[in-house]
């Protein structure tokens, strides 16, 4: 097994075990496996090719969903519960 792949299948182990955590304490590890993402990304598509990095790519994206669009929607200015008046 190559070091992109073991790296990636850690990542997924490590993303497992922060779901399993109570709320209040999932925002670190979570943050910091969010940061390494695309660092891990960008490595398995230099290893093993693009058709790997869009298979990773799509399995974060799939798993950070609503933290995703949390950060998308307070970069765009749009707060949650805020009303469309």
């Amino acid at each position: 097994m190559s070091l992109p792949v073991a790296l990636a299948v850690a990542w997924v182990f490590a993303a497992t075990f922060v779901a399993f955590l109570p709320m209040r304490r999932q925002f670190l590890p979570g943050s910091l496996l969010l940061l390494a993402a695309p660092v891990l990304i960008g490595f398995l598509g230099y290893q093993h090719g693009w058709l790997a990095a869009a298979g990773a790519l799509a399995a974060f994206l799939s798993m950070f969903r609503n933290p995703l669009r949390h950060f998308w929607r307070k970069w765009r200015g749009n707060h949650e519960g805020a009303g469309t008046e």
